[in-house]
């Protein structure tokens, strides 16, 4: 093959690459909407659970939070399952041992790599950003990327480092072209998200970006009304005062934001000394 046409191949096939495709299912087209309109024949617990996300919590007296969306379905015995699965879950790694199993999310066909968490195992501060991208996926941690380096600048700012925090994703796998998760993928993925956060026993969580805010909160309200407050979230019986706060991506593209996202580090500052 000519350098020029191998060069031409490469620059296509990277393209592709970079928005999320790259694998190829067959020579034959295939209609994928057809096939997931389909009603889908019960599966094993541990690859087809599904667990409802709806972490709409008490409202902290001197914030109101807004109403929780209605479910996208009604809970179901396997749900039920799904969260004993992961109970059983004593320690991190055991839990990800479970997620590296698990095949009920579909967003783990098309990434290369499983992003669990970046940071201490146990820490009084969790931070839950949206999904991976790609330069998570391929380094299989969450938050590495450009974004994640800003996040850590962040940090530092108030006298935080990766030793000192733990950092996740509502999801633990990239979705293609870097897209929103849908709900049923965060829905896949809330069991164990769940138990990590039990594990991880955190005093404080902080929401990075709407899409974050809205799917562990539970509320349609964007991130411009949801940031810079503190509301409450129930991990383990307790309640967890949790802050919602730009991404960092968001930051990259629109500096004039830091000065709000400033404010809200500071704030996480000051419930730290308490």
């Amino acid at each position: 093959m000519p350098a020029t046409m191998r060069e031409a191949v490469e620059t296509y096939l990277g393209w592709w690459d970079e928005a999320g495709v790259s694998d190829f299912t067959g020579e034959a087209p295939c209609d994928w909407f057809a096939l997931e309109a389909r009603p889908k024949a019960a599966a094993p617990v541990a690859t087809t659970a599904r667990v409802n996300l709806q972490r709409a919590a008490p409202p902290v007296q001197s914030q109101p939070v807004a109403s929780p969306r209605a479910p996208l379905r009604p809970p179901t015995p396997v749900d039920a399952a799904a969260r004993q699965l992961v109970a059983g879950a004593r320690t991190l790694d055991e839990l990800f041992a479970l997620l590296q199993g698990f095949d009920g999310c579909n967003l783990r066909v098309t990434a290369k790599n499983l992003c669990f968490y970046r940071g201490a195992a146990r820490s009084r501060v969790m931070l839950i950003g949206e999904a991976p991208g790609r330069d998570e996926d391929l380094a299989g941690k969450p938050f590495v990327g450009r974004a994640g380096q800003l996040l850590d600048k962040m940090l530092a700012s108030i006298g935080l480092d990766e030793s000192k925090v733990h950092i996740a994703n509502t999801v633990y796998w990239r979705p293609p072209g870097n897209r929103n998760p849908t709900p049923e993928e965060t829905l896949a993925c809330a069991p164990f998200l769940a138990r990590q956060m039990e594990l991880v026993d955190p005093e404080l969580i902080v929401l990075l970006g709407g899409v974050a805010a809205k799917t562990m909160l539970g509320v349609e309200e964007g991130i411009t009304r949801l940031r810079g407050k503190w509301r409450s979230l129930p991990i383990g019986g307790r309640e967890v005062k949790t802050l919602a706060t730009w991404h960092p991506a968001y930051l990259l593209r629109t500096p004039a934001a830091k000065r709000q996202a400033w404010q809200d580090l500071l704030m996480l500052e000051a419930a730290l000394q308490i």
